[in-house]
């Protein structure tokens, strides 16, 4: 009994190449990839063709390193765990000219992409010619360079609100940055600044090596106006119906009283709650069961109230979260954005199950 995830392996893998258009990417894999559990979603991005990944924690480069000795592995926030960086071949981010001055002796050997940190603001420089400033300092200068400045990147913040003009502005500002720190004459391996919502806008802009993708490698669209079709969600979670109460007009049920009956109904109490990771917000919309929708009346720890009829039965599968009932539409609802609904999941209390080639992988 319970709430159960569901995976289709062979649907996630397919998602994922074809959110990549053929393009190279660099994966984020963060937050246990979005939930997904990294060692399975490292794989199935393999299996896709993907063979770089972005994290924010050094235990999951790591881990991902473990999985694929090839794979470009980049730590997007500023480590101090320098020395493992350098051991296992892990690239990192340089944020700053004061982190680059702190850790430079540190540095040596280590392949770095230099941050802009451009409307963001959530890390970075803060202009060209402090970039311009580490790079004359690591290939120009009377030493030998130690650094191995392979990348450049920054981060959209405002790719995915087609309502504000703030994405033309961040992109515009990054162009001038890349082309003042081109004129440096040093050539990056890995020039990166696209999400998912920058890509589905612009493609990938000239000049650069790789998108990296987040959300639309795991089925959901950056924004409300592109097509369901192109974004394949492989997650569904379902649980299942396990007592059906009647109430006359004007009983109450759960907590506090919180769902009054406004007439004779029918109600399903189902086995899950928001002590699973539903998002409370989540329950001002509807569930399925079998092909039809119902209302949630009420969510609480362990336990769901749906308003249902008289031909719903205990033992039905009441599902939240399917293709047919996609995170991303009730990110446009109001629920919350599609990595917190994913991230809130709680798999110490939920069944995980992956379906590989018909075969059930739990």
């Amino acid at each position: 009994m319970g709430g159960v995830v569901t995976i289709d392996q062979k649907q996630f893998i397919k998602t994922a190449r074809q959110a990549t258009g053929g393009n190279d990417v660099i994966a984020v894999v963060k937050n246990n990839a979005y939930n997904h559990g990294l060692q399975f979603t490292v794989e199935s991005f393999l299996e896709a063709g993907i063979k770089a990944f972005a994290t924010t924690s050094m235990d999951e480069a790591l881990t991902i390193r473990e999985l694929s000795e090839e794979a470009m592995v980049f730590l997007m926030n500023p480590v101090q765990e320098i020395e493992v960086a350098r051991e296992k071949d892990i690239h990192i981010t340089l944020p700053s000219l004061q982190y680059y001055y702190d850790n430079k002796d540190r540095l040596s050997g280590v392949k770095v992409h230099l941050e802009y940190a451009g409307l963001f603001n959530r890390s970075g420089f803060e202009n060209a010619e402090d970039i311009k400033e580490v790079i004359r300092d690591v290939y120009f200068s009377d030493q030998e360079p130690g650094i191995d400045i392979q990348g450049i990147w920054t981060h959209f913040g405002y790719a995915d609100e087609i309502k504000m003009d703030h994405y033309e502005l961040e992109r515009s500002l990054w162009m001038d940055v890349l082309a003042e720190v081109s004129s440096t004459g040093h050539n990056f391996k890995y020039i990166h600044a696209q999400n998912s919502a920058s890509y589905a806008r612009d493609g990938l802009f000239t000049g650069h090596t790789h998108l990296r993708l987040g959300i639309a490698l795991y089925g959901s669209r950056p924004y409300s106006l592109l097509s369901a079709d192109d974004y394949v969600q492989s997650l569904s979670l379902k649980a299942p119906i396990i007592q059906i109460r009647r109430l006359t007009k004007g009983q109450k049920c759960g907590y506090g009283g919180v769902y009054e009956a406004k007439d004779d109904v029918h109600i399903a109490i189902v086995d899950i709650g928001y002590g699973d990771g539903i998002l409370r917000k989540r329950a001002d919309f509807d569930c399925m069961i079998g092909t039809r929708r119902f209302p949630i009346k009420a969510l609480m720890m362990s336990h769901m109230i749906v308003e249902v009829d008289d031909i719903v039965e205990v033992g039905d599968e009441v599902v939240l979260y399917s293709n047919g009932m996609r995170i991303d539409e009730y990110t446009n609802l109001g629920v919350g954005a599609n990595s917190e609904q994913l991230g809130a999941l709680n798999y110490n209390s939920l069944k995980k199950v992956i379906l590989n080639d018909d075969r059930v992988c739990r």
